[in-house]
């Protein structure tokens, strides 16, 4: 779901970003999609580097992301560190201004931008309840804000997936 708030001159702001396919158009998910090579020489304590880049400046919520990362299965974290759409940053709101969001215009369906977007304040939350809402943005990226199973509802697919990973709704 995208909200557009007012343009400015140089941009559009936006609060969320998903773009996705429906489950009748969806690819693959380890075929037709550009690939990054696998970071498999890359210590495991550093594996994560590429895609939480943005997180450094914010040490607390960095290290939320990290320790989330790490308890996903190894297809999810693949397919993440796989695809060079994948992409974790923080959520910029400036009160009166709104978002501002750069991303890649989307492309064919499956083929849109795959950006997380966290805010700050996860930081400073109840750890375990931080934990939830990054592992519930990561399930919407990893299905691509579609569905899993027989669950059509997005938001609650990415809670179901979220929950066997061991992130459950607090």
């Amino acid at each position: 779901m995208t909200a557009l708030l007012p343009k400015t001159e140089k941009s559009i702001t936006m609060r969320s970003v998903r773009f996705a396919p429906n489950s009748s158009q969806r690819k693959s998910r380890n075929s037709d999609y550009p690939q990054h090579p696998i970071m498999s020489s890359v210590s495991e304590s550093h594996r994560f580097i590429s895609i939480t880049r943005e997180l450094e400046p914010h040490s607390e919520l960095h290290g939320r992301v990290i320790r989330v990362l790490e308890r996903l299965p190894e297809e999810v974290l693949l397919d993440f560190l796989n695809d060079h759409r994948f992409r974790i940053t923080i959520d910029n709101y400036t009160p009166g201004q709104g978002w501002t969001l750069f991303m890649p215009t989307p492309g064919p369906i499956g083929f849109g931008t795959r950006c997380v977007v966290l805010r700050l304040k996860l930081s400073h939350c109840d750890e375990a309840f931080a934990f939830y809402v990054i592992a519930h943005e990561f399930a919407h990226a990893f299905l691509r804000n579609g569905p899993w199973g027989d669950i059509t509802d997005v938001e609650q697919a990415a809670d179901a997936l979220a929950a066997t990973w061991g992130f459950s709704r607090p």
